[in-house]
This record gives structure tokens, C-alpha cells and sequence, in this order.
């Protein structure tokens, strides 16, 4: 399948759900669905750098993941850690700039200096952002963003009648990125789970049923070819409806 450049989504992200049940179904333990969904990853960080995709943020892992499994949390932790040390090397080849966003103070300190590493490695690259949701919550960054603009508003750089959208902006996690054009859950759930409330606001939704480990590079070219074919309004109206 071909995917047409013109009307491409610039921030795609993606809620990877399903891994758990994917496993279930096939009577394995969760990690081997984790494991599974790892590989996909890869994949899919590889086809959207082809597809030209300029944003990718991918949710891993929740503040409120940390009710699951201890083992299960292991595992998660370790794999973004050997993520990254199997793959600096091909993020910096393909021109990739890696980053994470979350309360990353409250992760291992292993991972901490792994992520502070990769991001270090990779941050003059200029081609496809790639963005870790981890230990991220989305009303999390609202009151974190409003905890910045009362310090700044404490530390008399900031009037309260100066906090526009664009002013809260600034605050947010990752404030330069677009905000999302393009949202896919897997697993036929319908819903965005505290994830990026802010910047999905105008974001087009695409929900399909396969579980995370069997979301295939077809899928993602299915989910573009989905928004290309989109209207989007911002609360306009079509160019056709003026005319009549």
C-alpha cells in the first residue's frame, strides 16, 4: 500500500493497548504480549520516518500503570532502557530526535540517565521527533503547566491577564511539537485514556480492533489514508457550504 504525501498527518500518536490481551488469547504470560508489542515499535517508528511523518508520539506507559504487576513494571522499565541502548545508534543514523515526556523524575534512576543520554545523542538531529509518553498523565501536564505559570506569575515575569492558550502553551511538557492531527488506540477501545488532552483538541480519532503486537505496517498506512480523506473544519465550514 501507498501512501499519497500530500495531506499528510504532521503529529501522529499512538495509544499501543491491547499487548496484555493479546496474550491472554494465546494463553502467555502479559510480558510475552509487552515483548511483542516492543518489536512492533521498531516497526512502526521505521515505516512513519518512510511516510514522512514529522511527529510521533507513542504512549508507554501511564501514571496509573504503577497498580500493575510489579513484574510487569520491571519489565517495562527495562525494555525502554535496552530500547535505547540497542537503537541510539540507528535513531542517530535516521536523523531522529528522541525525547520523553511524563514526571520522568519519578522513574528509576537507571532510566533516567539512559533517557537524559539518548535525548543528549539525538537533540541536533532535524529529521522525525520521536515522543515517549512515560509516566505521563495528560491532567498531570494541565496542573504541572499551571504550577509554571504561577511561578512565573510569583516571580513577577507573568500577569495572570498574560495567560492566554498561548502562554499556557509554554508550559506544557513539549510545547514546541504541533499539536495532534492524527489519534490511533488499538484494540477498539474508544477512548484517549488521560492522554494528551490538550494537544488531541483538534485531532482526528481512528479506533481499529487489532490488539498493539498485531498493528502491522498496512494499519498504519489504512489509518493515514483515513485522515487524508477527512474534512477538517476547526469549527469552520467547507469551502462548498460557503458557496451555497
Amino acid at each position: 500500500m501507498k501512501i499519497v504525501k500530500k495531506g499528510l498527518p504532521e503529529h501522529v500518536a499512538v495509544i499501543m493497548d491491547g499487548n496484555g490481551r493479546w496474550a491472554r488469547q494465546r494463553g502467555l504470560p502479559r510480558t510475552v504480549g509487552h515483548r511483542q508489542g516492543m518489536k512492533r515499535v521498531k516497526e512502526l517508528i521505521e515505516t512513519a520516518v518512510k511516510a514522512g511523518i514529522k511527529v510521533l508520539t507513542l504512549f508507554a506507559f501511564s501514571t496509573e500503570n504503577w497498580s500493575r504487576p510489579k513484574r510487569e513494571i520491571v519489565l517495562l522499565m527495562n525494555s525502554l532502557g535496552a530500547y535505547l541502548d540497542r537503537n541510539i545508534g540507528e535513531l542517530k543514523k535516521n536523523d531522529i530526535r528522541f525525547r520523553v515526556i511524563g514526571r520522568t523524575e519519578q522513574l528509576p534512576s537507571f532510566l533516567r540517565v539512559k533517557i537524559k543520554s539518548a535525548q543528549e545523542h539525538t537533540k541536533a538531529n532535524a529529521g522525525m521527533a520521536l515522543v515517549l509518553a512515560f509516566n505521563y498523565g495528560a491532567r498531570q501536564e494541565i496542573v504541572d503547566a499551571a504550577r509554571g505559570c504561577a511561578r512565573s506569575v510569583q516571580a513577577g515575569t507573568l500577569v495572570p491577564e498574560d495567560i492566554d492558550e498561548e502562554e499556557f502553551r509554554t508550559h506544557l511538557y513539549a510545547a514546541d511539537l504541533p499539536d495532534v492531527d492524527l489519534l490511533i488506540r488499538t484494540s477498539g477501545e474508544l477512548r484517549i485514556s488521560n492522554f494528551l488532552l490538550w494537544q488531541l483538541s483538534y485531532a482526528e480519532l481512528y479506533f481499529p480492533k487489532k490488539y498493539w503486537p498485531d498493528f502491522c505496517n498496512e494499519d498504519l498506512f489504512r489509518a493515514i489514508k483515513e485522515f487524508q480523506r477527512r474534512k477538517r473544519r476547526f469549527g469552520g465550514i467547507d469551502v462548498d457550504e460557503k458557496n451555497n
